[in-house]
């Protein structure tokens, strides 16, 4: 199943998403948030589904919004592709570089991007997104996808001078408003058994950035999640952004960094398309 939000900001309304046409599920009475989750509320909206197929279809022209209700956690992970870690001239992990992203950076697939203020150097990162199905506390890598509700497409935007030039942690670079464009939808899990073997891609302006496999990743899915919960409890609704391939503009020679009027589109396989038209803060 696949899981979407509609509407103009702060009043989204849940959605779904069948034989390629968007159907307002408002009438379930629920959104898709932390209690949705941890009430069983897949498994209840597809019964649901099933005694109402007569639902209203969603504007084509409708604004799509991030997929769930903003979460307790945005977690990422650094440098989790071989390729990406030496173009950033950074040694390959040992353990997984964990780090957050404040839930104020999310919007949805298709809304602009905002470059922050005095940023010279806006950059784009396309990441498999992985959501969190119930409470986890120390999981074991074995039961780690039982704590899955589905999988999402993110664009983890990182300005690279506030990551890594202006002390302390990475997440000064990472939580700007419009850095983590989510969706368009979330796929069940049952959906997307080959998770770890997808195409991924981003384009700036028409021409290819990154091209690549969520096969590359150096810690995979399950790992992680194990990894994670041993120093956190994850809570539903929550997202571990799993990392990007090599292609990012930090790796270029000389690097290379959005400006206003950018078009940046990307896509994993499975999981949909998005598009960002970057425009100058004001």
């Amino acid at each position: 199943m696949k899981l979407l939000r509609f509407g103009d900001v702060g009043s989204e309304k849940p959605a779904v998403l069948i034989n390629n046409e968007i159907l307002d599920v408002s009438a379930f009475g629920e959104d898709f948030g932390e209690k949705f989750l941890e009430t069983n509320g897949i498994v209840r909206l597809q019964e649901w589904l099933k005694k109402n197929t007569h639902l209203p279809k969603v504007s084509s022209g409708a604004r799509i919004g991030a997929p769930i209700t903003r979460p307790s956690k945005i977690i990422c992970v650094g440098l989790n592709y071989t390729k990406h870690a030496l173009e950033s001239q950074m040694d390959i992990p040992k353990e997984p570089i964990i780090f957050f992203k404040s839930t104020t950076a999310l919007v949805g697939p298709n809304d602009d991007l905002i470059i922050p203020r005095n940023s010279m150097k806006t950059d784009w990162e396309v990441e498999l997104a992985v959501v969190i199905g119930k409470k986890a506390t120390y999981v074991e890598e074995k039961n780690a996808l039982d704590y899955v509700a589905g999988y999402c497409l993110h664009n983890d935007y990182s300005e690279r001078e506030f990551q890594l030039e202006r002390n302390g942690q990475w997440v000064k670079g990472k939580s700007c408003d419009t850095f983590a464009p989510l969706g368009p939808y979330l796929v069940t899990k049952d959906e997307l058994p080959n998770y770890n073997s997808l195409h991924m891609w981003l384009k700036v302006n028409g021409k290819t950035m990154q091209d690549n496999n969520t096969d590359d990743m150096i810690f995979e899915v399950p790992f992680l999640i194990s990894y994670i919960s041993q120093f956190m409890t994850l809570l539903p609704g929550d997202v571990i952004s799993t990392g990007t391939p090599a292609g990012v503009g930090l790796g270029f020679k000389p690097p290379i960094y959005l400006k206003a009027g950018d078009v940046i589109t990307l896509g994993i396989e499975g999981l949909g398309e998005q598009r960002q038209l970057a425009k100058a803060w004001s």
